[in-house]
């Protein structure tokens, strides 16, 4: 029996609880570039009694994204679209970040955008990092937009000499998450479905884990003391904004980015955290 089915990308604990909001009598095909990770999550929903199943992806391969795709078809319409997949900036060297978090993101939602049923909808997860970095010139935003995906990492831009460090190139991916879903919602907009993106700011996850105990953990636990809410987000609070725009509620409601950050970019132009002059 055919199901419609939800791809979700990255078995970190916001993808999970997006999932679980949403993915009720669906199949969720879940795809990490750790096999492990996604057998995990596939374990821990299914027997909270969902119907998901793991499949190994890494979303910097265009062959293992159309893979990921072709599993999916097998069980039934591509009508949700949650893609947490990501390094952060003390994972990964800036190639690595570059080719995951920028080029990857571009080529899923390329591919899915493709093949999306009608009236289906999809999330990117950002970051707040790409609101935080200078302005980009006009020019240099509508290239991250509409470059094509084979040709992304051969901007100027993006090359080593033009990137301070990691969390530079992470800024950039994530800017560049948020103009290609702007781009990429009028692609699916021929097919009368919608694509949205999230930047959270600190969320309780392995991965914020990762950041509080490297180079920059002052950084970040001085960010979520003085943003606005005082403290970190939980997965769910983001979850509970992916809901809003992948249901139907969410109809009217496509190639925008929503900021889930406790006010901490409101903070760091205009409050305690703002960076001094």
């Amino acid at each position: 029996m055919n199901k419609t089915v939800m791809i979700l990308t990255g078995a970190g604990q916001i993808g999970m609880a997006i999932a679980r909001r949403m993915g009720a009598g669906m199949k969720i095909v879940v795809g990490d570039k750790s096999l492990k990770n996604a057998e995990s999550v596939v374990c821990t929903m299914n027997e909270a009694g969902f119907d998901a199943v793991a499949v190994e992806t890494d979303i910097a391969s265009r062959p293992s994204v159309l893979h990921l795709i072709a599993v999916a078809q097998q069980y039934g319409d591509i009508t949700l679209l949650v893609n947490a997949a990501g390094v952060s900036p003390s994972q990964a060297p800036v190639e690595t970040i570059l080719r995951v978090d920028l080029y990857g993101t571009a080529v899923l939602l390329e591919e899915v955008g493709k093949v999306i049923a009608e009236g289906g909808a999809g999330v990117t997860i950002s970051s707040q990092s790409g609101h935080r970095m200078p302005a980009l010139t006009p020019k240099e935003d509508e290239l991250l937009a509409t470059t094509p995906t084979a040709e992304l990492l051969s901007l100027d831009m993006l090359q080593p000499s033009a990137i301070c460090d990691t969390l530079h190139a992470y800024q950039l991916a994530k800017r560049c998450n948020v103009k290609r879903v702007m781009a990429e919602s009028v692609k699916w907009g021929e097919r009368k479905a919608r694509i949205n993106s999230i930047s959270p700011g600190i969320i309780v996850t392995p991965l914020a884990l990762d950041e509080f105990n490297g180079p920059r953990g002052d950084f970040y636990k001085n960010m979520f003391a003085k943003c606005l809410a005082g403290r970190p987000g939980t997965a769910d609070e983001v979850a509970d904004v992916a809901e809003l725009l992948l249901s139907r509620r969410g109809a009217f409601i496509t190639g925008a980015d929503f900021l889930v950050d406790g006010g901490a970019t409101a903070s760091y132009f205009y409050g305690p955290l703002r960076p001094e002059i």
